[in-house]
């Protein structure tokens, strides 16, 4: 009975309080307003977003979410993916309350797990932008860059005991 008391502290100790606001995506392979046009579409019918204003120059969109929605950044990307085009770079702003993170350890954010990568240990408060760092959020050459940076299994496979993780720096 002790052992699942303190497995609950821990699982409770290791739930950040913390919220996704809004994301920056940009996207690679956009020629033309159409493009942008095709992404912004894809992006607006996931439930969990409230708002996408596109930035044609950039190639970037700045994404709201709804309030206390799941946010699900793989179905940001398979979005931009099946719209035709890849996703180079995906920026999330996150209000944190007090948040502990350290280099090469997760911690679990708005219910999902951030695997934090390339940070020095710090407390997390307030609103700051995280970028998520796995593959296909970002180009090969970059990725390759965190990959060389870690040698957790669950960079390569997104995964650890069958949860998704994501893989971010500050």
């Amino acid at each position: 009975m002790k052992k699942f008391m303190f497995f609950i502290c821990l699982l409770v100790g290791l739930s950040a309080s913390a919220q996704f606001k809004s994301a920056t995506l940009q996207a690679s392979g956009l020629t033309c307003a159409m493009c942008s046009n095709a992404i912004n579409k894809s992006l607006k019918t996931l439930s969990f977003i409230s708002s996408v204003e596109s930035d044609i120059k950039t190639s970037s969109f700045v994404i709201n979410f709804k309030e206390g929605a799941d946010i699900n950044f793989d179905q940001l990307r398979k979005k931009v993916e099946d719209a035709g085009f890849s996703v180079a770079k995906l920026q999330v702003l996150t209000n944190f309350n007090n948040v502990a993170v350290q280099n090469e350890q997760a911690v679990n954010v708005a219910g999902k797990q951030l695997y934090f990568l390339s940070v020095k240990n710090q407390q997390l408060s307030g609103e700051k932008v995280i970028t998520i760092v796995d593959k296909n959020f970002l180009p090969a050459k970059e990725y390759k860059k965190y990959a060389g940076q870690t040698k957790a299994e669950s960079f390569k496979t997104g995964e650890s005991n069958g949860v998704r993780v994501y893989h971010v720096t500050i």
